[in-house]
């Protein structure tokens, strides 16, 4: 029908509707707009079939409300939507595992990619419900992954080296009289919790000081405040908190400045991780070790449209790495 009426081929109404066929813009144009005249859209789902492209991307998270996630996630999607791609997102269970009933509704739709932005859902429970899709996993610190074996499903791999901007971070709290230093955790499940952790312990003996006072955390402002509370009426306190992620460097500063009446920095230093938008935020200032989301979100999409090209090669790496932003927390 949109065809007949605009008077040009069947190829030429599908390259209109491919944003990177090529195409002369003003008869994408007219294609378009005989397009919308008529009402008429193109149906995906026989596409498809023909194609092998469901043009579809899946991504699982462990959270959608948290600030780096749903950062992430509208990043994520802007750039994969001005690729033609749409997304499908799936959600963890509390223990970071992946619901059997969404792991079907993922084989039906039969994504070009699936990005797993949590690792307990290992390539081995993915492979039973994808069929040419390769997994994208993030990995930290070149960590080696179980499922690396040559017998293993075929992944690929955004490698974040964290240990950059971590070593800058301890080097100017030390630089400022920093001796005493504790470590926030994130969730204990996290592969990102533990591998900071790993790092900052390496680091300071490194740099010969003592190893890192540990701060049970979740990710979360509340648990923040509350342990940092109880590290200082309870415990012994220390010179600087290094905090593995934002959020929880949050709790730290209001729980230092509105319950212990401690100074930041000048009583005690304080370090984040992300660099989420909130972090400039004048009544926090944050100093904190930066994942610059653009670089990230495109090593991704490099990622998956490398695979699309070579559906059947080797395992892909995109590396990207960290650094440290320098506000008022330390100093």
């Amino acid at each position: 029908m949109v065809a007949r009426t605009a008077n040009v081929s069947r190829v030429a109404v599908s390259r209109a509707f491919n944003p990177h066929a090529s195409i002369k813009p003003a008869k994408r144009d007219m294609i378009l707009r005989v397009a919308q005249e008529l009402n008429y859209t193109p149906d995906r789902a026989a596409r498809s079939m023909v194609t092998g492209r469901s043009h579809l991307v899946g991504v699982i998270v462990p959270d959608v409300c948290s600030p780096w996630e749903s950062q992430e996630i509208d990043a994520l999607t802007t750039a994969l939507q001005a690729e033609g791609f749409a997304t499908l997102l799936f959600k963890t269970r509390t223990d970071l595992s992946m619901d059997e009933t969404l792991l079907t509704y993922m084989k039906g739709y039969n994504p070009d990619s699936v990005i797993a932005f949590t690792e307990n859902v290992r390539p081995k429970i993915l492979s039973r419900v994808l069929d040419r899709a390769v997994p994208i996993y993030v990995a930290y610190d070149d960590h080696a992954a179980e499922d690396d074996a040559p017998s293993a499903p075929l992944t690929d791999r955004l490698n974040v080296v964290q240990r950059t901007g971590i070593e800058q971070a301890i080097a100017l709290m030390q630089g400022y009289g920093a001796r005493r230093i504790g470590f926030l955790s994130g969730v204990r499940t996290s592969l990102a919790t533990v591998e900071r952790e790993k790092t900052v312990r390496k680091v300071l003996a490194e740099r010969g000081l003592p190893a890192p006072t540990i701060i049970p955390g979740d990710f979360t402002y509340d648990t923040a405040y509350r342990e940092t509370v109880n590290l200082f009426r309870v415990g012994d306190g220390v010179d600087a908190i290094f905090a593995a992620n934002d959020v929880g460097a949050f709790g730290v500063i209001d729980a230092l400045r509105h319950e212990l009446g401690r100074r930041v920095p000048q009583d005690v230093q304080v370090v984040g991780f992300d660099d989420i938008l909130q972090a400039h935020w004048k009544s926090y200032n944050l100093t904190t070790v930066k994942i610059d989301l653009g670089e990230r979100v495109q090593a991704l999409l490099r990622l998956i449209l490398a695979r699309l090209r070579n559906p059947s090669g080797p395992p892909l790496t995109e590396t990207i790495g960290t650094r440290l932003v320098v506000r008022g927390t330390v100093g």
